[in-house]
């Protein structure tokens, strides 16, 4: 049952047009169940933010992660196989600029410090770019006497680029 004071995430109807079939089914058992993904992640062995993409079809299930859904969630494994089978669609459900002001702010992030991330980013590792396939990232909530405060942690492996 989820922990947190606030309600479960659920999809949004106007975005499964433009996601493969396993969201629905994935986010109507998470619903049923009352799961939070974070309760989820920690049955599946992952990330918070890795089950949410496999539940919006950015991220390739394994044969573990499909049978520790499938019992989590009672959804017939066969069904969560067929599903959840194909590759991933990654980028897919974002309109440019995104429209949703939570993902729109994440945007507005890059658009204000992406140059200055880059900058500072070459000058401690030369030429070259952050990983988003060897990656990772996580979101935690920390509490001050001015507030709630979001933390993402992004952490890519550096790719320089290479001379030829």
């Amino acid at each position: 049952m989820a922990s947190s004071e606030y309600p479960i995430a659920t999809l949004d109807s106007s975005l499964i047009p433009k996601l493969p079939a396993s969201s629905p089914t994935l986010f109507e058992a998470k619903k049923a169940k009352n799961l939070s993904f974070e309760e989820i992640a920690k049955k599946l062995g992952r990330e918070e933010v890795a089950v949410a993409a496999l539940f919006y079809g950015q991220a390739k299930a394994s044969p573990e992660d499909i049978k520790n859904l499938s019992e989590l969630l009672s959804i017939p494994v066969e069904k969560l196989e067929s599903q959840l089978s194909g590759w991933p669609d990654r980028g897919r459900i974002i309109d440019m600029p995104p429209k949703d002001p939570l993902v729109y702010r994440l945007y507005e992030v890059v658009q204000n410090y992406g140059y200055a991330y880059k900058a500072i980013l070459n000058e401690k590792f030369g030429d070259g770019i952050m990983s988003a396939i060897t990656f990772s990232t996580k979101v935690e909530k920390e509490k001050d006497e001015k507030g709630e405060w979001a933390v993402i942690t992004l952490r890519g492996k550096w790719l320089p680029y290479n001379r030829f």
